[in-house]
């Protein structure tokens, strides 16, 4: 065994005193190196991140940007600026869709006088192009259901598909809207309204829709072809209907009727028997 000489001992010593040296810089080197690269990376995203979210967003067409004229003209105060809604105001419109804009605003219950338990029918304030603008707006914000265009009604003059129309109305709006369809009340100050002024498009997107409470008639609970039968039982049979049988009572059904031949038979009975009375 021979032993180291004096110089062999100190190149040795010197070297593992500059390994740890070398390591601490290449470590120190990268982290500078990753922090330039992400400071470099940032600094693109910062500057070119704007324009590519603007790109992104979808464009309004004209008939929208004319409703969103007349949404924040007539709305924003309940609906917010965005149509997000706001608390104890109005709800969120994104996903309700055209169809139910074009219910609540051409039957004048939207914009809302005050709120109450519901929103009555009353003259609409704006006319059917500012209608559309103002469904288009909300379609193109946050999609949702639309009245189809074109005929609402099945073909006319065919008894069959209006017999199919009367059966679905009395299974699926009867015991809301009466057989008659004069509506009628329901709790908490609340009601099914009439239908005597109903159009085909309001109908339509109230089945589609279920504004207020009304339960909603999508596809799957009644198809398109299904609705158009309801409609044309409505409008062609339902409000054409001239009470043959004489007064209609209002069409509120048996009670109205039960409660006026119970005190015109009552009265009658009285007269009957104080005349019978007096003749003996």
């Amino acid at each position: 065994m021979t032993s180291d000489t004096p110089g062999g001992l100190m190149a040795r010593l010197r070297r593992r005193r500059s390994q740890p040296r070398g390591r601490v810089r290449r470590r120190l080197g990268t982290v500078v190196r990753l922090t330039l690269a992400l400071t470099l990376a940032g600094g693109v995203y910062a500057v070119f991140a704007p324009g590519l979210s603007a790109d992104d967003t979808p464009q309004l067409s004209t008939a929208a940007e004319e409703g969103k004229a007349l949404f924040d003209q007539s709305c924003i105060s309940c609906h917010g600026r965005n149509a997000q809604g706001v608390p104890d105001r109005g709800p969120s419109l994104i996903g309700v869709g055209a169809a139910a804009v074009e219910f609540q605003v051409s039957t004048g219950r939207m914009p809302m006088a005050r709120q109450e338990a519901q929103a009555p029918r009353k003259p609409a304030m704006f006319d059917d192009d500012q209608t559309r603008q103002l469904a288009q707006y909300i379609q193109e914000l946050g999609g949702g259901p639309q009245v189809p265009e074109g005929g609402l009604r099945a073909p006319q003059g065919d008894e069959e598909t209006i017999a199919r129309g009367g059966n679905l109305f009395r299974i699926n709006c009867s015991s809301c809207h009466a057989f008659g369809g004069g509506g009628g009340a329901l709790s908490s100050g609340k009601y099914a309204p009439s239908l005597s002024e109903a159009t085909d498009k309001q109908l339509y997107a109230a089945m589609l829709t279920g504004p207020q409470n009304m339960p909603v008639f999508g596809d799957n609970q009644l198809t398109p072809d299904q609705k158009k039968e309801i409609i044309s039982y409505v409008q062609e049979s339902l409000k054409q209907d001239r009470d043959p049988g004489g007064w209609g009572l209002g069409r509120f059904g048996p009670v109205t009727e039960g409660l006026a031949i119970f005190l015109v038979g009552i009265v009658l009975l009285v007269f009957t028997a104080l005349w019978i009375a007096g003749k003996s």
